[in-house]
């Protein structure tokens, strides 16, 4: 089940102010992208941040679980503590590198 259209709009919502935020729908679910860096990973109906070092002592308590199959272990976020969940974003917003822009495909003639 991929996460709803109001779910999404909730999450970015809980985190606005940090910067800007926008969604993106990506393999069937949603990427939220904070100052054009992918930070959230939406499936589900929940938040998958990746285990980073710069937020690993403060996601200590937090549960863990795959977002789809064949992914690495993320780290689940409690997006209804938006006060927790602004700074792990903000944590993250300044540790993530910007998207590479993907190479076009040229057509040989």
């Amino acid at each position: 089940m991929a996460s709803t259209p109001e779910y999404v709009q909730y999450v970015c919502e809980q985190i606005a102010g940090v910067g800007a935020v926008r969604s993106r729908k990506m393999f069937g679910d949603y990427m939220v992208y904070v100052n054009d860096k992918p930070i959230l990973l939406l499936c589900d109906n929940a938040v998958y941040v990746k285990k980073l070092d710069c937020i690993r002592e403060k996601m200590a308590g937090a549960q863990t679980g795959v977002p789809y199959e064949g992914a690495k272990e993320h780290y689940l976020l409690d997006i209804d503590d938006a006060a927790f969940s602004c700074e792990i974003v903000h944590e993250l917003e300044q540790t993530v590198p910007l998207s590479k822009p993907r190479k076009r495909k040229t057509k040989l003639s």
